[in-house]
């Protein structure tokens, strides 16, 4: 059961009512990770405004997918990995790709760059040496696709925190955390 109240339409705060409206629209229903959020009408704010900003990044929704899930992973987060793995799968990915980035891992060498250095990032805490951001380099990723590679680890931070701590239910079809 949530530690925090999950809100509804009719009890949400009056100004975080206008931003579930457009996630209901979004997901066709209101997933409860936001429903959470919406108790702080600045924390939705900040969370719908990073995925909108997220989702028109040059990185492309099955690689912010794959991010997501390497990241779920690592923190336990059953939430953020069923959430993602679904979106991922409407992105384009497949079972087998997902999959395998849920272990940071893809056999498309530039992703495979990618899962490797947000992994290294989430499993370091950002403790990382020159190498990890040259070896992006040489994978061809520019320097505009590293901070929003590392914007996405951000915000699947804060998405991890707030399903882990406040115990949030999944409301996606469960997928399993990998064995550590």
């Amino acid at each position: 059961m949530s530690r925090i109240d999950l809100t509804t339409a009719d009890t949400a705060p009056e100004s975080s009512r206008p931003l579930l409206g457009q996630i209901h629209a979004a997901f066709g229903a209101t997933p409860n990770m936001f429903r959470a959020v919406a108790n702080s009408p600045a924390a939705l704010t900040s969370m719908w405004s990073a995925f909108g900003a997220l989702g028109n990044g040059t990185l492309g929704a099955k690689l912010g997918e794959q991010i997501a899930v390497a990241v779920a992973d690592i923190n336990d987060c059953e939430y953020c990995l069923a959430a993602h793995t679904a979106l991922g799968r409407q992105a384009g990915a497949s079972a087998d790709e997902m999959s395998a980035a849920q272990a940071g891992q893809s056999q498309d060498p530039k992703t495979a760059a990618v899962l490797s250095f947000v992994t290294t990032v989430v499993r370091q805490r950002a403790k990382i040496a020159a190498d990890d951001v040259d070896a992006l380099r040489a994978a061809g990723i520019t320097e505009g696709e590293v901070m929003e590679i590392m914007a996405h680890i951000a915000l699947n931070l804060f998405t991890n925190y707030v399903n882990v701590a406040l115990d949030v239910p999944v409301d996606f079809p469960q997928v399993k955390l990998r064995a550590k």
